[in-house]
């Protein structure tokens, strides 16, 4: 397990459901949890985009994370919410189901997660803590907006898009 991703003992996480699923996120990521409202499409979005959102003034893409993370598209409903989480020096919109719970950490708490030889799953689970709830998956929304090479999406796959052709 790479410490390096996981949060010191005394760290909050906020703990989503995604399905029957439970994962957590560092709550210092976590800027505000919203309603769900149905996004603006964007075209040629990869299937885990569910679009842009206006956030006073700033335009965020919306991700399905439950798509992102394999799980298959959500179906939005009245306790779907989007959590706005900041990467890096990027906002982001994370539609889950529901948002659980607020966990702390403590010493020994997040275990490694079982090794089942895919570098997806590695890449989005730092780690997982066992709860009264079940088990948690540790999430690194670094890795949320990347493109996903391996499924061609994202220019770095196929190299630049081609210039649009300008109707006369």
């Amino acid at each position: 397990m790479d410490r390096s991703r996981i949060p010191p003992a005394g760290a909050e996480m906020i703990s989503v459901r995604i399905g029957d699923q439970f994962y957590a996120i560092d709550i210092m990521a976590v800027r505000e949890i919203r309603g769900w409202t149905a996004s603006t499409p964007l075209v040629h979005a990869p299937p885990h985009v569910l679009g842009m959102m206006n956030l006073r003034g700033a335009v965020l893409p919306v991700i399905d994370l439950g798509a992102r993370l394999g799980l298959g598209p959500a179906n939005p409903g009245p306790s779907s919410v989007v959590v706005v989480a900041q990467v890096g020096d990027m906002q982001m919109g994370l539609v889950v189901d529901a948002v659980s719970d607020i966990l702390t950490v403590t010493e020994g708490l997040i275990q490694s997660a079982p090794d089942v030889g895919s570098e997806q799953s590695n890449a989005f689970v730092a780690g997982v803590m066992t709860t009264e709830a079940g088990i948690v998956s540790l999430l690194c929304l670094d890795q949320v907006h990347t493109p996903d090479v391996s499924q061609g999406q994202g220019p770095i796959a196929g190299g630049p898009l081609p210039e649009p052709a300008l109707a006369h």
